[in-house]
Formats: structure tokens, sequence, C-alpha cells
């Protein structure tokens, strides 16, 4: 944790880091979302020599943390774990600059960057659509699926599947439940939940964002995520309207990727992260109002190719 500068030495170290308007850039960026020093300087529109200087004093500083990715580090900021004084004159120095010329080409940047992520996604899945299925089982296996299903009994609920891709899952559940909800953005994907589920009276698609849900408040008993916040640019909005959609007493289930070190395999899915740490999954259900929370891995079925998976749920306050 940085220290509170409660003598010159600390002060002297906190003004040093703030003193540059590059790590203010920086800062700012890194307090939105995990960057790599590529898609950094590609934002800062600055060589990767000059972004590393910046990013080694702050991460010698503990402003920000760095993690592999493959063979790149990724970056976020540690601003919660800030001492009180050192925050306090960081939100300063952003409330100053936020409408400075250098932050709002950076966000200009940072949009343009996170839209291809999310296009990069789309297009994995608009050329997969058809082989999904089978691709997602070779690689993953399917007691997945039971786990999740078990951890949404009892069965007769208002049930949303967010990224539901083709229904497979949907399907086997429409039966059990009261009415499902199945929500993707990729056309192609529900091209085929539709022709799946035809017939099945109490199945709904539509097409959305899973960060900007199309679902009212409070409206399901429960909420399923298989194998989709790792191709989301911004999972903790995810997991926020995941909460918001919840009834009081609700289930949250997500099963995705463990933390892996595979970036051929994160590149070859068109994913956005390399899986996630049971911690930080529990961080997010809880700073999205979520209690109960568990998180455990999966044993990997045998014959499966790809990383492991986990198995998480919460329920919302009642």
């Amino acid at each position: 944790m940085v220290q509170s500068p409660s003598h010159p030495d600390a002060l002297v170290d906190t003004l040093t880091c703030l003193a540059d308007a590059t790590r203010l850039r920086l800062l700012r960026l890194l307090e939105q979302h995990e960057l790599g020093v590529a898609e950094l300087c590609d934002i800062l529109q600055m060589p990767q020599s000059t972004v590393s200087r910046h990013l080694k004093l702050l991460n010698d500083r503990n402003w920000v943390v760095a993690r592999r990715q493959g063979t790149n580090n990724l970056y976020r900021t540690i601003l919660d774990e800030l001492a009180a004084a050192p925050r306090q004159l960081w939100l300063l120095a952003r409330e100053e600059l936020a409408g400075s010329a250098a932050f709002k080409q950076d966000q200009l940047r940072l949009a343009r960057l996170l839209s291809q992520r999310r296009t990069d996604a789309q297009a994995f899945f608009a050329d997969a659509a058809e082989q999904w299925d089978k691709l997602r089982e070779e690689l993953y296996g399917r007691s997945f699926v039971l786990a999740a299903a078990m951890a949404m009994s009892p069965r007769d609920l208002v049930v949303a599947d967010l990224g539901c891709g083709t229904a497979s899952f949907l399907a086997d559940l429409a039966p059990h439940a009261r009415r499902v909800i199945g929500v993707d953005n990729s056309p192609a994907m529900l091209q085929t939940a539709a022709a799946r589920t035809e017939g099945l009276a109490n199945v709904e698609l539509q097409q959305g964002d899973l960060e900007k849900l199309p679902l009212e408040d409070r409206g399901v008993d429960a909420a399923l995520m298989l194998l989709v916040l790792t191709y989301l640019t911004d999972p903790r909005k995810a997991v926020v309207e995941m909460a918001r959609i919840l009834r009081p007493g609700g289930r949250a289930v997500v099963v995705d990727l463990l933390r892996h070190d595979r970036d051929d395999f994160r590149r070859q899915m068109g994913q956005s992260s390399l899986g996630f740490d049971p911690p930080d999954l529990e961080k997010l259900f809880t700073a999205a109002g979520l209690t109960n929370v568990s998180c455990r891995a999966l044993p990997p079925e045998p014959q499966a190719k790809g990383p492991a998976l986990f198995l998480a749920t919460a329920n919302k306050p009642s």
C-alpha cells in the first residue's frame, strides 16, 4: 500500500508520481482498464521506452501492479489501496485535468481500442457459430454444464442465460424453468439459438450487450454466464448488470476459465483475458453487491483440451 505522506520523504514520493503529465494520463487510463504496454503506447502516441520508464516508476512506488499475459505485461492501478492522503491528491489532480485536451484524446483512443476488442470477439463468434457446440465440448467437456445447472436449483425459476450463444444449455434448461431469457450480442449465434429453441414457448431470445443488458431491474430469479467473462472488455460491468436484473434472493452463476498462461489459446479463441483467479472473481461479485460468494475449481475432464474452469455462485441480498 502507498503510505500516507505524513513525513517529507513520503510526501515527495507522492508528489513525484503526480508531477508528470504522462504519469497522470497513465493513471487515468489504468484506473479504467487493465492495459498492456503496446496498447498504452498506441493511446498515448508515445514510444515504448517512454511509457515503460513511467510505468516502472509507478510500479516501484506501488501505484500500479503488473501481471504476465503470454509474453506481455498487463498493468492496472491499485488506487483503492492508497492511503487517504495520496488518494485525495490523485482525485484532485484527476479532477483538475479532466477537461484537458490530452485526457480527452486518450479517452477517444481508449474507446477505439475497446471497440476493436469487442469486434475481435464478435468476429470469432460469427465464424464459430455453426461449430461452437462441438468446439466448446472439445475444449471444456460437458460436466461444467451440469455443475451450473445444479447450482440453480430449484428449477421453477425465471432464468437469464447471459451470453447464451447457440442456446445448447438454454434448450436443456427450458423444460425445468418457468421462463428462460437468452441474451447474446452475436446475430449468428442467436440465429442458431432461434432454430434450436423453436417451439419452446417459455424461451425468449434478445440481442444485447452484457455490459448493458436489455432486461428490467429485479426481473429474474437466476442469472447465468457460461464461458462469457473472458470475452468481455469490462467484466466488472457485466457482473454489475447481472446483479441488477436479479430479484432479491436471486442466484448468480458463472462458469469460466481459471487464470492460465496460454496466450496463443486466448488469441485463437478471440478472448480478452487469460481467465480469472477466484479471489478476483469474489471481489467482482462483492463490489456488485452480491453475497454468499463461492468460487471453486472444476475438475478438468480427461479429454478436455482447453484450460481448467471454475464455478462461481453468489446471491443478491433479500
